[in-house]
């Protein structure tokens, strides 16, 4: 190759490759993080705000405020009164990076096309409730026949009554079921605008006040309905910012430790009946029989994992869903580890 040909060739490579260069820098920069949003159905009867479980816990220890202080991210916590359909909203217009949510929720926003990410578990085996009004003569899932039922659909609440109800050959095409949210639920059961509610620990309170009758639970019925909850995040926030999700999740480890040590279950309990303005006793009550240490562990084990792919494939047979999905290719492997 000739010296006048080579210089020549330098000529016209070197514009091409200043502007190349040049340009990459542009292409591999994120915009700087500065806030996560995460969002938490809203579970307090009160003033205060609670989802109970490691949000509440990473909230009222400031755990992830102190994580990322020295990045000068600010985390903001945002609850919703309207739980998992209104948290997916949230999601479809980017306005939050993570969610606590039961499984339905998290369920149905995957397979509605939300681009999220399963990152760790968040519990597991939680005990749902059959409140009916006093002297009802409702002692059974199979009394549940034509009666008037409130029940908060798309939420995990749904998918565990379905999941209690097919246990016994029963479906909500048995029912008449009235679509209300958790508070909406417990002051239509006490003003008996309805027969029975199925739920969480609130529907205690009217136990307690005398204005409701707890005949089972799911642990009267060898589990069916039990609740798993979930850590999931936006796709394009896990793309952008990786390693502030591995840091999330390491911190979130610390909330982890200090809930599945079962000492802490009487201090936990006084927290959650703080924010969430539950009696302390309706709390012990609930948990009493079940240890934190079983409860809480955030890994995404095969167990679990198939427990989730348990509740896709009734969502589907329920027609929550039309479509399946692999819980397996929802997992964010390497982040999903980084909680370990």
């Amino acid at each position: 190759m000739s010296i006048p040909f080579q210089r020549a060739l330098r000529h016209l490579v070197a514009p091409v490759l200043v502007s190349v260069l040049g340009s990459l820098p542009l292409l591999a920069q994120a915009d700087p993080l500065t806030r996560i949003r995460i969002a938490v159905p809203d579970l307090s009867a009160g003033s205060q705000h609670s989802g109970g479980g490691v949000s509440d816990v990473l909230r009222s220890q400031q755990l992830l405020e102190k994580a990322f202080a020295d990045e000068d991210v600010t985390i903001d916590w945002k609850y919703f009164k309207g739980a998992g359909p209104v948290i997916n909203e949230a999601f479809a217009n980017g306005q939050v990076d993570f969610a606590y949510l039961g499984d339905l929720a998290a369920i149905i926003g995957k397979a509605n096309g939300l681009d999220t990410r399963l990152l760790s578990a968040a519990a597991r085996g939680n005990k749902q409730y059959l409140a009916v009004v006093p002297g009802s003569g409702i002692k059974t899932l199979q009394d549940l026949k034509g009666k008037r039922v409130g029940l908060f659909r798309g939420t995990a609440t749904q998918l565990s009554f379905d999941a209690a109800l097919a246990s016994v050959g029963l479906s909500e095409k048995d029912l008449k079921v009235i679509n209300l949210d958790f508070n909406a639920a417990v002051a239509a059961l006490a003003a008996k605008q309805i027969d029975a509610s199925w739920g969480g620990s609130n529907l205690s309170s009217l136990q307690a006040k005398g204005l409701a009758e707890i005949p089972l639970t799911t642990k009267d019925i060898n589990n069916a309905g039990s609740i798993q909850s979930v850590l999931v995040a936006s796709g394009a926030f896990v793309d952008a910012h990786p390693q502030a999700v591995a840091k999330l999740l390491k911190t979130q480890e610390q909330a982890v430790q200090w809930l599945t040590d079962d000492a802490n279950k009487p201090a936990y309990i006084q927290l959650v009946s703080g924010l969430a303005s539950y009696p302390p006793q309706i709390l012990e009550q609930d948990l009493k029989d079940q240890p934190f240490s079983e409860v809480f562990p955030s890994q995404l084990d095969p167990v679990f994992l198939a427990t989730l792919q348990d509740s896709v494939n009734l969502a589907v047979q329920q027609r929550l869903i039309r479509k399946p999905f692999q819980v397996s290719e929802w997992v964010a492997p390497p982040l999903a580890a980084a909680a370990r």
